[in-house]
């Protein structure tokens, strides 16, 4: 063996094929190195590689829980938007209504506010008329008592036959105004 001991090492080795002894201390080597990492650092990655596996699937379940639940919400606004609306357009519907409603009352108030004021200007009318026309009697009454009196040269002064005269006088008049009024 020294022979081809010596003459291994007196050829020139190939760079590409290592030494055996090399390669048994390599491979126990390996061997020592895989398993430290198979039994002491696997288990902490695997265990670190699970806690995010779960902490990703936690997150994802609680983001879709976070999406039915904000899609749940959204269609309660919706349906609270909807329901708003229609009781807005429910309101302006009675208030349309309710202010025609007033309208008309107002209107008839003030028609009928109308009517009383023309009454009570007919019924003052009437009432300033007969005043008048009593008030213009009596004045006529006394100036034709006076000019009764000096045409006939005696005093009328008593209040009974001037009231008989007066009311004789003025029935004539008005009898012959009606008269002239009918002939127009």
């Amino acid at each position: 063996m020294n022979a081809l001991y010596v003459a291994a090492a007196a050829e020139p080795q190939n760079p590409l094929i290592p030494h055996l002894d090399e390669l048994v201390i390599g491979l126990i080597a390996f061997v020592i190195v895989f398993g430290f990492l198979a039994k002491k650092l696997l288990p902490n990655i695997n265990k670190v590689l699970d806690e995010r596996r779960e902490a990703i699937e936690g997150g994802i379940e609680k983001a879709e829980e976070a999406k039915t639940e904000a899609q749940s919400v959204l269609e309660q606004y919706k349906a609270q938007l909807a329901e708003a609306r229609h009781e807005a357009a429910r309101l302006r519907q009675e208030a349309t209504e309710q202010g025609a409603t007033i309208i008309q009352e107002m209107k008839a108030e003030g028609q009928r506010q109308r009517e009383e004021i023309v009454a009570a200007g007919h019924a003052q009318i009437e009432a300033d008329r007969k005043a008048a026309a009593s008030a213009l009697r009596q004045d006529v009454g006394k100036l034709a008592t006076d000019l009764a009196g000096k045409l006939v040269g005696e005093s009328l002064e008593d209040s009974a036959r001037q009231s008989r005269t007066i009311d004789r006088f003025l029935d004539e008049l008005e009898d012959g105004a009606s008269k002239a009024e009918a002939a127009r």
